[in-house]
């Protein structure tokens, strides 16, 4: 086998262990729709049309959050073996499935804090089970908000008097949904995978299947295997429920949200904290547009997450990280 492809002066391993960082971000139904193009001087990343989800996501909207959570791993891995990177965001001349150009910008060295999220690319886990009736400390809350502005978008953190409101949106778009013979033949084909399989969602990361009593989790992603649930484990009964917002509606703007959701993620990962995303409500238009009326203000509704302290939950599958790349 030929070795790594180098980039940015780096060693052929440096490169392809960066690579392999950025495409453990996370993505709908884990559809690792990013790919990269090494160069001399230059790290490209690309969205992938083929792995898009137009059904659930037509405007490939959450697409290009999951490629931004990527460009937030990639960053930080670069940083970690001595790059400074330098973005570009939507190069204009890389070709039209291009949305971000990395650049050495000199020597790096990494923060205490940036290397502990570092560490906690790995660890990452979308943990669909219940979690613990144990709310989560100010001090968190505040280092989650800290983590999504640091990326130049804002953290709502949901209110108790909101929360009825938020879980009819839920309930709603989930009733779309589920309407939606296209969006039900999407999800079966991307959930419930068998052992092996190298992308969408095992079934053993699936969570249990949801029931009438819950809440906030409603998606089987078991593809019809979900196990029987454990006696006195349903999902709790307030969690800590936030939303990543960007400044605009744009491309753009999807990028920085999806940087800002990685970089809330890690910093939740770091404290033991555990997270699902309610994608449903953002991918609804008329739910999306109601929410952003409930938040009251001039931010877009880009990601909302359940948070809390679970229990353990099996790694997702990922592609090799040759399969990644693009070869002029």
């Amino acid at each position: 086998m030929t070795s790594f492809p180098a980039a940015l002066g780096l060693s052929s391993e440096q490169t392809e262990e960066v690579v392999r960082l950025a495409g453990l971000a996370p993505s709908l139904h884990n559809s690792q729709p990013w790919r990269f193009r090494l160069a001399s001087d230059a790290i490209e990343l690309h969205s992938d049309p083929q792995r898009r989800l137009p059904a659930a996501d037509p405007d490939d909207r959450e697409l290009r959050l999951a490629c931004g959570a990527a460009l937030l791993n990639l960053r930080l891995a670069l940083e970690h073996v001595g790059v400074r990177p330098v973005v570009t965001l939507l190069p204009r001349f890389a070709g039209s499935t291009a949305l971000a150009e990395v650049r050495d910008g000199g020597r790096a060295t990494q923060a205490p804090g940036e290397q502990e999220l570092y560490r906690a690319i790995p660890k990452r886990r979308s943990n669909r089970r219940p979690f613990r009736e144990t709310q989560v400390p100010t001090k968190h809350r505040h280092a989650l908000a800290a983590a999504v502005q640091r990326e130049q978008c804002w953290l709502h953190v949901m209110e108790r008097s909101e929360l009825g409101v938020l879980e009819r949106l839920v309930r709603h778009a989930h009733r779309v949904q589920m309407a939606d013979p296209r969006f039900r033949d999407q999800l079966a084909r991307w959930t419930g995978r068998p052992p092996g399989t190298v992308e969408g969602v095992p079934a053993a990361a699936a969570g249990p299947l949801p029931e009438p009593q819950d809440q906030w989790v409603l998606r089987d992603f078991s593809g019809g295997q979900a196990r029987a649930r454990v006696p006195g484990k349903d999902f709790e009964y307030e969690p800590l429920l936030v939303v990543v917002c960007s400044h605009h509606d744009s491309r753009l703007d999807d990028l920085y949200a999806g940087q800002a959701m990685q970089r809330m993620w890690l910093t939740a990962t770091v404290r033991g904290l555990a997270l699902s995303l309610l994608s449903q409500v953002v991918e609804v238009t008329d739910t999306r547009d109601e929410l952003s009326r409930l938040l009251g203000s001039t931010w877009y509704p880009q990601a909302v997450a359940r948070i809390g302290y679970g229990w353990p939950t099996p790694v997702t599958p990922r592609r090799d990280v040759r399969d990644l790349l693009i070869s002029d």
